[in-house]
């Protein structure tokens, strides 16, 4: 991982922070910082200490897109693409809960990387753009798979046709985002719904995570076999007995996601 490109921290209570670091281009992402993010999100799947991520750009913008200004214009598209593939699918993929904290600007590949979060969470004076039209491309960073399964193909093909920015109201109201906040609170307020998400039963959050996403393309026979074979997982682990145990004794359960699996000498 590349320190000065994205910056990492992982807070007491298991809530790791992804600070997209380019301020001088308003986090725009060149590959070096589509590597560095790749990278960033492969250690993070591999770290059992993990429990929630919050994915945010640093000096007021959350990421302007992918960086015009410093790009070879006559280099072969396809490492770049794959990268920025590579990305979405990884963040797509991570089995703990994510949030993208958004303050500034958010537009194209840089608002898909704000979509392919969990939740989203902007300040009023945010403002969001598919502009891939206006630059002669087409969608990318998962955006044609996103925006329709998020506003319908009809609003998806007029925010990724005509390229408009729109703001944070309006984005709230297309169901683009989870919470709009005030600029004094939006930390406060991400830090608490990242402590909630870190605090609840891992294994049980990562199948539900899997199962909402899966459930969009599938049939209800198919959700139902998948929903059974997730349950089935969860009372393997120690934290339906403890939520059990919380609730007869009126206090907040201590999940861990340990498996409650006996072995035949009785050892666990």
């Amino acid at each position: 991982m590349t320190e000065e490109l994205v910056l990492h921290q992982l807070r007491r209570g298991g809530v790791c922070t992804l600070t997209l670091h380019r301020p001088h281009r308003k986090n725009a992402i060149n590959i070096d910082l589509w590597i560095a993010l790749r990278e960033a999100l492969d250690t993070i799947a591999h770290d059992p200490t993990v429990r929630a991520v919050v994915l945010t750009g640093a000096g007021g913008s959350f990421c302007s897109g992918a960086d015009v200004v410093d790009s070879d214009p006559y280099a072969a598209p396809f490492t770049k693409l794959q990268a920025i593939s590579e990305v979405a699918q990884r963040l797509h993929d991570l089995s703990v809960p994510t949030i993208a904290k958004v303050r500034g600007v958010a537009v194209g590949a840089g608002w898909n990387l704000a979509l392919g979060c969990d939740l989203v969470v902007a300040t009023p004076d945010a403002t969001f753009s598919q502009v891939f039209a206006r630059r002669g491309l087409s969608l990318d960073c998962g955006g044609s798979w996103l925006l329709p399964k998020l506003v319908g193909v009809q609003q998806a093909k007029r925010l990724a046709l005509l390229a408009e920015t729109i703001d944070a109201a309006a984005a709230l109201e297309l169901g683009l985002l989870t919470w709009v906040t005030p600029e004094a609170e939006i930390d406060d307020f991400v830090d608490r719904i990242a402590d909630r998400l870190a605090a609840a039963p891992p294994i049980a959050v990562a199948q539900t995570k899997a199962l909402l996403n899966e459930g969009v393309d599938r049939t209800m026979h198919e959700a139902l076999a998948s929903e059974s074979r997730a349950q089935a997982v969860n009372f393997a682990t120690a934290d339906v007995p403890e939520a059990y145990a919380a609730f007869a004794q009126k206090r907040e359960a201590a999940f861990t996601g340990a498996w409650n699996v006996r072995r035949p000498d009785g050892d666990r």
